[in-house]
């Protein structure tokens, strides 16, 4: 597995703000959504282009675009909805699925409840969103339904992730060619007794769109 974790002073600036507490959801929001175009411009370095003949104002010349099929973007539910808009912004011609995961706060273990893929993603693109990659088991399990789905090219974005987290999806995905690439805005020191990142942000999930009962 490819670890991607760009230093870069703005990523660093923008993370700051949404450790800190006394950031509200508006804001944490917003930051969120400029972090993630920050990162998707490293995720995206390696995205599919083919030559596309243009004509400027002064002569004709050949650029890219995006090949087909185009990328797809799969925000993991609820959370990984506050990074989407921010990489669509940078992929605004990218398709969209949604994948509902639920981690189990006691066992910490993630299951799937919902899902809104196509059905074969042979030969796709797919840039998986999940703000915190924390044990990791709701981004293993997100992936492996995604290759179970026939995609091999995957790149998970993460604003913070945690040591065992990155260690668990190396553990899990040393079958898989080519290897996953991981994106993220920091590595964090540890996870705490109940799983949390540390010194992380907290809930991203409770900080995007407030506590849900």
């Amino acid at each position: 597995m490819r670890v991607i974790n760009p230093d870069h002073p703005l990523i660093a600036h923008k993370l700051t703000y949404l450790r800190d507490e006394r950031t509200d959801s508006p804001t944490f929001r917003r930051l969120a959504e400029e972090l993630m175009t920050l990162l998707a411009y490293e995720a995206t370095r390696e995205v599919r282009v083919e030559p596309f003949e243009i004509r400027t104002p002064v002569a004709p010349t050949t650029g890219i675009k995006l090949s087909n099929p185009k990328p797809l973007v799969v925000p993991i539910l609820r959370a990984g909805l506050g990074m989407l808009e921010g990489m669509v912004r940078l992929l605004p011609s990218a398709e969209v699925g949604f994948l509902g995961m639920h981690r189990d706060e006691e066992t910490l273990v993630a299951t799937t409840y919902a899902n809104r893929l196509p059905e074969d993603l042979t030969d796709r693109q797919v840039y998986v969103l999940d703000p915190m990659l924390a044990t990791g088991g709701s981004m293993v399990d997100a992936i492996r339904f995604l290759v179970q789905l026939g995609a091999r090219d995957i790149t998970a974005v993460t604003l913070l992730a945690a040591p065992e987290g990155i260690e668990h999806m190396r553990e899990s995905f040393t079958d898989i060619d080519p290897p996953i690439t991981l994106v993220t805005g920091a590595i964090d020191e540890r996870l705490n007794e109940h799983g949390y990142i540390v010194p992380g942000l907290g809930d991203a999930g409770d900080r995007l769109y407030g506590v849900v009962n």
